[in-house]
């Protein structure tokens, strides 16, 4: 039997990329200062917590960050002896730094164009998308219009919006139009079908994505985001790993949010959970039901979503802790052929300026039974460790020069 497994640590980077001062980020390196951000804390308070990655470290994470930095973690994450995994680091091709960019690059379609993006100033978006919104939507008006944090706004607008009955809708960084709305005075469904019609008017704008963003609560303070949260994603222009091996091999077998990534294309089966612990359960769900062949496609977006653009360094490398614990489970329950890839979308550093992502190398971490450990070559593009994945299933991407793991 031959699977292929992708765990993706969503923002996960492991220090800045070769381009990272086009983007603002020159010196941006997740990894590395969330470890030293714990290392201050130590310092300061003896019974303070490192961060301790024994796991990851046994797969080459701390290894891979000093091959991409040329530098060693300021504080190291745990002993890497005996080396279990085949590590290196890879760089980003497509042209931005986002989440769409970073999944498909990584399964053979890296993207060359450039995102449409809505400028940073209030009434962002254009009057035909709203006037859309509000006339196909039969809305009596829209709330927000701007860049903000999903949490900080509803927050602000929530009241108003619960009271009036219109949508919170704003944007980020991101190529993305995001409207937040109540479950319960809303309603759920309303606002899917409201983020339906807005997928169809910011088209021309070449957005990547539309995002429900469904909340509960009764009033400001205590308004809180419920795993009900569903992308509207462009889909990839060109096949995927996932469409390779949904048409030639086994079954793909989402969890998470990669169903909406690709735009529920070359999917079998997906798990919608919530929290890192839940989106673990699911992935061990998910190999005891894919069968040979089969890619098992697993995205942790709280380190990005709830962490990351946050800016919570401490979040942040708890989350990681809970993974690197939990790592063990997942190999113990694989199977000779099985191949796991531990990897990253793109950076988001926690101790970074603003709230964006931040252009960064990202892991290239594989395990598995009968993998030889050591260094691999540094990936020219993401796809890289895709087509390594692809030929394990006896499949070829169109981009992406493979290397050998065994």
């Amino acid at each position: 039997m031959k699977r292929s497994i992708i765990l993706m640590m969503d923002s996960f980077g492991i220090g800045g990329a070769e381009d990272a001062g086009r983007f603002g980020d020159q010196g941006a390196d997740t990894l590395g200062h969330i470890a030293r951000w714990f290392g201050k804390e130590r310092a300061k308070d003896p019974s303070a917590p490192l961060l301790a990655l024994p796991n990851l470290a046994r797969y080459g994470l701390e290894r891979a960050h000093e091959m991409s930095t040329g530098q060693k973690l300021a504080v190291s994450i745990g002993a890497a002896e005996p080396l279990e995994g085949a590590y290196t680091y890879a760089r980003e091709v497509s042209s931005g730094k986002d989440t769409l960019s970073g999944h498909w690059e990584l399964t053979g379609v890296p993207v060359m164009f450039d995102w449409g993006y809505f400028p940073d100033k209030p009434h962002c978006f254009p009057p035909d998308i709203i006037d859309g919104l509000i006339r196909e939507g039969h809305l009596p008006g829209v709330l927000g219009e701007k860049h903000a944090s999903g949490t900080v706004i509803i927050q602000e607008l929530g009241e108003e919006h619960m009271r009036t009955g219109k949508p919170i809708v704003y944007t980020s960084a991101d190529s993305v139009l995001q409207i937040a709305a109540h479950e319960k005075t809303f309603g759920l469904e309303n606002l899917y079908k409201l983020c339906e019609i807005a997928y169809k008017l910011v088209q021309p704008y070449h957005i990547a994505r539309v995002i429900a963003r469904p909340f509960v609560g009764e009033k400001a303070g205590e308004f809180t985001r419920t795993g009900n949260r569903h992308d509207y994603a462009v889909p990839a222009p060109e096949k995927t790993l996932l469409d390779e091996v949904y048409e030639k091999a086994g079954g793909v077998y989402a969890v998470g949010k990669i169903a909406d990534i690709f735009a529920h294309r070359g999917i079998t089966r997906a798990w919608h959970a919530t929290g890192l612990d839940v989106l673990f359960d699911a992935t061990l769900e998910a190999l005891e039901a894919a069968g040979d062949g089969s890619l098992i496609f697993t995205n942790f977006v709280d380190f990005d979503s709830t962490y990351g653009h946050r800016r919570d360094a401490k979040g942040y490398g708890e989350g990681l802790m809970t993974i690197d614990r939990r790592l063990p489970e997942l190999a113990a329950r694989l199977q000779p052929g099985d191949l796991v890839l531990v990897t990253a979308d793109h950076g988001c550093d926690p101790t970074w300026k603003g709230t964006d992502h931040t252009r960064e190398h990202v892991p290239m971490l594989f395990f598995g039974p009968g993998v030889r450990p050591g260094a691999l070559q540094p990936m020219d593009t993401y796809g890289d460790g895709g087509q390594i994945l692809a030929r394990h299933l006896g499949l070829e991407l169109t981009r992406g020069k493979a290397q050998e793991v065994y």
